[in-house]
């Protein structure tokens, strides 16, 4: 690529960021989190300072079952952000994830971007990512191999994007030969392989082909919270595409709320599930734990708070584990194991979405 290119991804990841601070959300739609009801234990017979939220995740242990979503890099912009979100990982052993390291494979200069991630969590959980698109496009495994190494990545994270990449200005909406190349690489790889979305969910149909593709996890990312649809038809207005400014708003909307594709994956895999996509607060961590998630992956909020400051950040992961502890004690969970196995309640319309998809399902 030109140098021309380069600044224009550069360009691009930074307007990611700031559109992504500006709180740009599904506008009619939630996740449906709140159509999960625990059942709460007015005799828990527990103590809160026993209550335990460890938890492991593919072969690595966390104090709490968190990651830091893949959102930024690529741009000076991240290099701050990107510091105290490791550093956070660091202290909190929860993982981290960054954004899309093509960037990092075309300039060194924006590689430390990336870099600065291992430099200040030596030992947290760290994974990898590049978009489907860019496997589309024919990148090889030794580039992955060098992303891979960028950050001494504990996994790689692949991202599936076909929304966005129609709405972005810049997009490249050809998704063709995706699922052989995942494969190939599942072979290729000797760490572990996450698949997810940025904010429309995945389908038990297509979880079903990823786990025959040898993935290892699942990310849902599901609707509700950030709209990258909604940050790319900003941007679409900026260049002056109308096209682009129409799809946008035509499927601002569009995909799956969180709730709903955890639900339906869970019945349809055996892979561990990352819960994310409009992951606000404690309470949805702990619902999606009870829903069948291994872990929950926050983005928006964890880089509005790194924007502030380091305290600011350190004070949200504290408040989520505090909040996670005292959902496990109101239900009568001592540790994450118990977690799972707890009752709950699902109400409209939530209850449309898992009825008439699984029905479906059982059909074919």
């Amino acid at each position: 690529m030109t140098i021309n290119s380069n600044k224009q991804i550069e360009t691009r990841k930074k307007e990611g960021i700031d559109l992504a601070l500006q709180n740009i959300q599904a506008k009619n739609i939630s996740t449906l989190f709140e159509c999960v009801h625990p059942i709460h234990n007015a005799l828990p017979e527990l103590n809160l300072l026993d209550i335990d939220t460890s938890t492991k995740f593919l072969g690595h242990d966390f104090q709490i079952p968190i990651l830091i979503d893949s959102m930024t890099g690529g741009t000076p912009a991240a290099l701050k952000i990107n510091t105290r979100l490791a550093q956070v990982a660091e202290q909190f052993n929860i993982g981290m994830g960054v954004g899309s390291q093509r960037a990092g494979l075309l300039s060194s200069r924006l590689a430390s971007t990336f870099k600065i991630v291992r430099k200040n969590a030596p030992n947290a959980f760290i994974f990898s990512n590049i978009g489907g698109a860019q496997l589309a496009e024919g990148l090889k495994t030794s580039s992955i191999m060098k992303l891979i190494d960028m950050i001494d990545a504990d996994a790689l994270a692949i991202h599936l994007n076909p929304l966005q990449e129609l709405v972005q200005p810049e997009g490249e909406p050809n998704f063709r030969g995706i699922l052989k190349r995942i494969h190939e690489l599942s072979k290729d790889l000797k760490i572990p392989i996450i698949v997810k979305e940025v904010g429309c969910g995945i389908s038990p149909q297509v979880a079903l082909k990823l786990q025959k593709n040898n993935v290892s996890a699942l990310n849902v990312a599901g609707l509700g919270g950030t709209s990258w649809t909604g940050i790319e038809q900003k941007r679409a207005i900026k260049a002056n595409l109308s096209s682009k400014i129409n799809m946008g708003l035509l499927l601002w909307d569009w995909g799956i709320p969180t709730a709903a594709s955890l639900l339906l994956t869970k019945k349809s895999v055996k892979l561990p599930l990352v819960s994310s996509g409009g992951m606000r607060n404690g309470l949805d961590l702990a619902k999606s734990i009870i829903l069948g998630a291994s872990m929950c992956a926050y983005a928006q909020p964890m880089i509005k708070h790194a924007s502030k400051s380091y305290t600011s950040l350190t004070q949200f992961i504290e408040d989520l584990h505090f909040q996670l502890k005292s959902i496990m004690f109101l239900v009568g969970a001592q540790d994450i194991k118990q977690l799972k196995s707890k009752e709950y309640v699902i109400t409209e319309p939530l209850t449309s979405w898992i009825h008439q998809i699984s029905g479906k399902n059982e059909k074919k």
